[in-house]
């Protein structure tokens, strides 16, 4: 049996956050974590993370806030442990019922088998347009 490939344990995320499994989604992370989506100050489904169990918190946080509609991965670029995914997501923001479509870029690096990076860039104009009301 081979190892899974840094980019394949990326892949296995998003069919698990898609049908909710939260937990299972975790698991898919390391002890420690270097987290990061920029954003503006206020969005509640951002925490402060730093371990697996913080990742957790996030996609449970994500799901209370967020209706994913769309998921459009259209590259993903890997060279040895790091994996950047590409492409555009449509999610609606449950308070407000707006939309957020951003293109978006997620840099992950995987390292015996876990995720030990998650860095999200997407367009925060976008976010706080969809969630401040005005």
């Amino acid at each position: 049996m081979t190892a899974e490939s840094p980019t394949q344990t990326v892949q296995r995320l998003f069919p698990l956050l898609a049908e909710g499994r939260t937990a299972e989604a975790a698991a898919l992370f390391a002890d420690s974590v270097s987290f990061s989506i920029p954003h503006p100050p206020g969005i509640p489904w951002v925490p402060e993370v730093d371990s697996a169990d913080g990742m957790r918190t996030f996609f449970e946080l994500l799901g209370t806030h967020v209706r994913a509609k769309e998921f459009d991965l259209r590259q993903i670029v890997a060279e040895g442990d790091d994996v950047v995914l590409l492409g555009r997501m449509v999610s609606e923001v449950r308070k407000t019922g707006r939309e957020i479509d951003t293109a978006f870029a997620l840099h992950a690096t995987v390292r015996d088998g876990r995720i030990t990076r998650y860095h999200l860039y997407e367009d925060t104009y976008a976010v706080a347009g969809a969630y401040f009301v005005d």
